[in-house]
């Protein structure tokens, strides 16, 4: 298999909150032929918060961050759900207007930098489906998931908005009915489970303004998939891993029942499917334990 390339953007929470979904992204990157360059000069992408208090401010940042994945001539790979729409986000912008690019630009001088708007941004789900491809992930499953019901949860900000989500991948995806985190699913032996709250919110970007509508968001997601006889969960988004595997307390309490399930991340599933070991990817990092492997 064709090596492959990517600059890698971590984002805050792989480095600090969820390092099993660094660990884990490597592991797999490795086991894939994909080598990936981190662009360990890159800072937060704003988390959706920057934005609403400094707009111009974010997209300097962000244009700043591609800036860095230019420089190497590659695409961007994030493993955030909110790093890729915030910075997908700023590349659509700048892209389209010339006066906008030419005053970030301007900023971005400053440090010796251009923004140029030559690499694309993609998301690693789709990065793995585009350029390894959904058949050859099944050639190389050695351990078939085949026992597990897993619940996919998409989370908003990798399908949302549809015009500029499907601006960064070859296969145009619905937000309404994604099919990617189920496609992965089977291709690495899984059986999907189909609920309700898949493509919703997790919760986690009105956890400061309105916790309690937070916590019912974070238990009905979890709720859905346990009716739905799911045996865990897994998501492409590390902010809303934190909120499914950290904040079942107060999501029970929220809903009036009690919930939990395992929650991995993408990545632990596929390494999981391709015969790494349970250390490499981190599995007892998480809270709600996952003694199934």
């Amino acid at each position: 298999m064709k090596k492959l390339k990517y600059a890698l953007f971590t984002g805050c929470t792989a480095k600090q909150s969820t390092p099993e979904q660094m660990m884990s992204t490597l592991a797999v990157a490795e086991k894939l032929n994909i080598e990936l360059v981190e662009l360990t000069e890159a800072s937060c992408c704003g988390a959706s918060h920057l934005q609403d208090y400094d707009d111009f401010l974010s997209l300097v940042l962000n244009a700043r961050n591609i800036a860095y994945a230019e420089k190497h001539g590659l695409t961007m790979v994030t493993i955030c759900n909110t790093c890729q729409l915030n910075t997908a986000m700023t590349k659509h912008r700048l892209d389209n207007n010339t006066d906008l690019k030419a005053r970030v630009n301007e900023k971005l001088a400053e440090v010796g930098l251009e923004y140029k708007g030559t690499s694309n941004i993609i998301h690693f789900l789709y990065a793995i489906i585009d350029d390894i491809g959904l058949d050859k992930i099944k050639e190389m499953v050695v351990t078939p998931l085949s026992q597990f019901n897993i619940a996919p949860f998409y989370g908003c900000h990798n399908i949302r908005p549809s015009e500029l989500h499907n601006e960064s991948h070859k296969t145009p995806e619905s937000a309404y009915r994604p099919t990617s985190l189920d496609d992965l699913i089977i291709a690495c032996g899984g059986k999907t489970v189909d609920y309700e709250e898949k493509n919703k919110c997790c919760g986690f970007h009105v956890e400061l303004q309105a916790p309690k509508t937070a916590a019912i968001l974070t238990g009905n997601a979890i709720a859905g998939a346990m009716d739905g006889n799911a045996d865990w969960m897994v998501t492409p988004c590390p902010l809303c891993h934190l909120k499914l595997d950290t904040q079942t307390h107060h999501a029970s309490k929220a809903i009036g029942r009690e919930v939990e399930l395992p929650v991995l991340h993408m990545q632990q599933m596929i390494g999981l499917a391709l015969g790494i070991s349970s250390a490499e990817l981190g599995l007892k990092h998480h809270l709600a334990e996952v003694n199934f492997v």
